[in-house]
């Protein structure tokens, strides 16, 4: 065989392999797509089902109900789904959750005037109602005792209630007084003991230290900081030269 001949012979050996090569590379491409669509399937539409039959009709596609809220609804009977995601027709894994919306039924529920109650009687009040307290937000407000209800939401004698719950805001009492620290270092131990008891705080722990240089009873360093923000009742603990 001449040399020609062996170099035509190894040019279609290599034809050949570089075909078959691309042939398998398809089939493995196309292998693994039909494997990801066969894990796949389209989300059920669930709007107006019953929660039971939504969970049944949901489980024999591989997938999961998960309830995420429960919503009073004119359009849609008690225990039936109002809403879905993911949507009707969308592509999903087998596995995976659709998060649903049930309803309630018609609210016939009346939102009763929880402003100016304790927590707990209001509690007792929305429960009797077929109500529950929902998020309840603490704040200071002035003027207002601590535990009164300033505020609620949904308002009183609502009609559109979306859900079984009201929240309430409600007062801490007064905010608490602060004050800016005054300086007392630097200052004749006396001299710093009359501000802080005239001012109404407290004069806590006084801690010696043994001075070198200058006189004695004068303030060092003191906590709180100068500065710093205190309330009414505050313990100042100093150090005074000695």
């Amino acid at each position: 065989m001449s040399l020609g001949e062996r170099i035509q012979k190894l040019f279609r050996l290599f034809i050949l392999f570089t075909v078959l090569l691309v042939v398998m590379l398809v089939s493995a491409i196309t292998t693994i797509r039909v494997a990801l669509r066969s894990n796949q399937v389209r989300a059920p539409g669930l709007a107006g089902l019953s929660l039971e039959r939504a969970e049944r009709l949901a489980a024999g596609l591989g997938l999961e109900v998960k309830v995420e809220d429960r919503l009073y609804s004119d359009k849609y009977a008690a225990n039936q789904i109002i809403s879905q995601v993911p949507t009707k027709g969308t592509q999903v894994k087998v596995g995976q959750h659709i998060h649903v919306l049930v309803s309630l039924g018609p609210p016939t529920v009346v939102v009763p005037d929880l402003v100016g109650a304790s927590v707990r009687i209001a509690q007792i009040n929305a429960t009797q109602r077929g109500l529950t307290v929902g998020d309840v937000v603490a704040v200071h407000w002035p003027g207002i005792a601590a535990d009164q209800i300033v505020a609620q939401d949904p308002p009183a004698s609502t009609s559109q209630v979306r859900r079984p719950a009201v929240n309430l805001l409600v007062s801490l009492g007064d905010p608490t007084p602060a004050y800016l620290c005054p300086r007392f270092v630097g200052m004749p131990l006396t001299q710093a003991r009359n501000m802080i008891e005239n001012s109404g705080f407290k004069l806590g722990q006084l801690t010696p230290v043994p001075a070198a240089l200058g006189p004695g009873g004068i303030v060092l360093t003191q906590s709180p900081p100068p500065g710093s923000k205190i309330s009414p009742g505050a313990v100042f603990e100093l150090q005074v030269s000695e």
